[in-house]
């Protein structure tokens, strides 16, 4: 039922593109507690989206089958926000705080006033109280858009009331391991401070720009399992909002990487006051709001979970952390608890929810479209497909993808269970819309997008899924990088094991024999002729890790080459094989 409030009555019959300014203008004119009804010839999607994210509600009378009056009314104010269920607040101080914080969104109070106000009547604010605060502007109309617009004067304001703690985690706990990161990247941002007072040489700058390019698996970590955490909690604001911050920091860094790469040398060195600007502000955001306030919302045994997944996405110049346990009642360790969240589990768990599983044991066989698999059968196969596969429901909930080891993109466990628009930065997210929009309506089946990055093409198509009576049932993404597939020519007929050659290899003499390591050598070969480097690879990246594992090693030994393990490990092949050239040298 729409709400008994004033309203503006816009008549868009007839209007096209046009109308949605329309609407907009309306926007600026109505009062605080009024709305606005919109009539059209068919039901405005369009506009449903764009007025949630104001804080509006909806209610639609169909009049006729070419009249339609939706009526859109501010929401009503929550007394408790989920978040709130999880935090121990005072409402009378709450409402204080988040009625500043409206007025300078508004407009209404300059910050320099509003942090007077702040600093007469608080003697301190704490990290949950200012998110909790944020979270609630939406309520009030408050959209993304304005709320990073004025995310700074915010933080300034309250400034010198907010608690400061000392978080004191122990070895392994995910915080801790973002904090030893933050610290690590300081180190970075002083040497950076200290040579640009000294003259410019290129290869110090470039050794700092390598280590400093690694803030983007932080984010990776951040965007994929802490801000994943918190949206269980109902505080949706940093995948929101905190994301174009990140993303703001990691297109400085690659700006001026690319000045630097091409010998732009004054250009690059006025770029970096920017860059250690937005580093220094991103860290100071995490550590005053994002950490202290993770750290109520999420309890232990779960940022032990996330723990486990956190080396999936691997870490930013720090060694591979502790493992991290919670003890539990029967004496259980989280470790153990969690030990069976991997992707036969989880597709289990959703087989059997919807029926499709009646017997728990990987022996039961499943009557699939074209065939009869049993359940390890069909992690095997998306497991050694060539191509990353994810699956997002028609509710726009991320259940499934496919765990290959050849990922282009990191994942990991937390995305599943989250609306696909959290994952994504705030600036994507309207494309992300409109193809889900398109497929849903049926009038697209195919979205494709190519990139190149890092040297590597990779192709991207969405498909819409459908059930056998075209009823939308999700979207469908898949990724591959075809960048050798692109440099083919000609025909191969002839069977060819150059990629995976079995030839033994004589290892008596290694130490004193050039390494000849080269991008197509497999990782069997490698430790065939170097053993000692296992070990290295584990110390240089977690993702190697699975090197432990007989059975996947036995799997990958003669499939993953150089280029691939690279990649996988997030850095060039060149580079790789430099660092493997190295360690062999100390060997000798």
């Amino acid at each position: 039922m729409k709400r008994k409030i004033n309203y503006k009555i816009l008549d868009g019959r007839g209007q096209t593109e046009e109308f949605k300014d329309c609407v907009l203008n309306a926007l600026e004119e109505i009062n605080e507690g009024e709305g606005i009804c919109v009539i059209k010839e068919f039901e405005p999607f369009p506009l449903y989206k764009m007025m949630e994210k104001r804080g509006f509600d909806k209610h639609l009378d169909k009049i006729g089958e070419e009249e339609f009056h939706v009526w859109f009314f501010p929401k009503e104010i929550k007394k408790d926000l989920k978040m709130k269920q999880h935090l121990s607040l005072d409402d009378e101080k709450l409402q204080k705080i988040m009625d500043i914080k409206l007025q300078v969104f508004r407009g209404e109070l300059k910050p320099e006033a509003a942090k007077k106000i702040i600093n007469e009547n608080f003697d301190s604010i704490t990290p949950e109280e200012f998110a909790y605060g944020e979270q609630h502007m939406l309520n009030h109309g408050i959209d993304d858009d304005l709320m990073t617009e004025k995310m700074d004067d915010i933080i300034e304001i309250f400034s010198d009331v907010l608690v400061r703690e000392d978080l004191n985690l122990p070895e392994g706990h995910p915080i801790n391991t973002y904090l030893k990161e933050a610290e690590a990247l300081d180190g970075i941002l002083v040497k950076m401070e200290e040579q640009l007072k000294v003259k410019f040489a290129k290869n110090p700058w470039l050794v700092l720009y390598e280590k400093l390019s690694q803030i983007n698996v932080h984010f990776s970590r951040k965007q994929n399992q802490l801000f994943s955490a918190l949206e269980q909690k109902g505080f949706d604001r940093p995948s929101k909002v905190m994301w174009t911050f990140d993303n703001n920091v990691r297109d400085a860094i690659k700006d001026a990487f690319i000045l630097l790469n091409d010998d732009k040398d004054q250009e690059f060195l006025k770029a970096q006051e920017n860059v250690i600007f937005l580093v220094k502000d991103i860290l100071l955001k995490e550590r005053e709001i994002l950490y202290p306030t993770s750290l109520e919302l999420i309890p232990e045994a779960e940022f032990a979970a996330m723990r486990k997944s956190d080396d999936e996405i691997g870490y930013c110049l720090i060694d591979h952390p502790p493992v991290f346990r919670v003890e539990n009642s029967e004496n259980k360790t989280s470790d153990e608890l969690s030990a069976k969240d991997d992707l036969i589990s989880d597709l289990s768990a959703v087989l059997n929810k919807h029926g499709l599983l009646t017997s728990k044991t990987d022996d039961e066989v499943l009557d699939v479209s074209m065939g009869k698999l049993k359940l390890e059968q069909i992690n095997l196969i998306f497991k050694h497909l060539q191509v990353d596969l994810s699956y997002v429901d028609e509710n726009d909930i991320v259940k499934f993808y496919s765990d290959t080891k050849h990922r282009v993109f990191p994942r990991s466990a937390g995305v599943i269970g989250r609306e696909v628009q959290n994952c994504h930065p705030r600036e994507s997210v309207e494309t992300v819309e409109e193809i889900i929009k398109a497929f849903r309506e049926g009038k697209q089946d195919k979205a494709e997008f190519w990139l190149e990055i890092g040297g590597k093409f990779i192709y991207i198509i969405y498909n819409a899924v459908r059930d056998d009576e075209g009823k939308f049932r999700g979207v469908l993404e898949m990724m591959q990088d075809v960048t050798r597939i692109r440099s083919l020519t000609g025909s191969q007929k002839l069977l060819n094991w150059e990629d995976s050659p079995k030839e033994e290899v004589d290892t008596s003499h290694q130490k004193e024999a050039s390494s000849n390591i080269n991008p197509q050598m497999t990782i069997g070969k490698l430790l065939k002729a170097y053993p000692y480097l296992k070990e290295y690879l584990i110390k240089l990246n977690p993702m190697f890790n699975k090197l432990n594992n007989a059975i996947v090693f036995k799997t990958m030994k003669n499939v993953a080459t150089m280029d691939m393990v690279a990649s996988r490990a997030g850095i060039s092949t060149h580079e790789l094989i430099e660092k493997l050239d190295a360690e062999i040298e100390r060997n000798k």
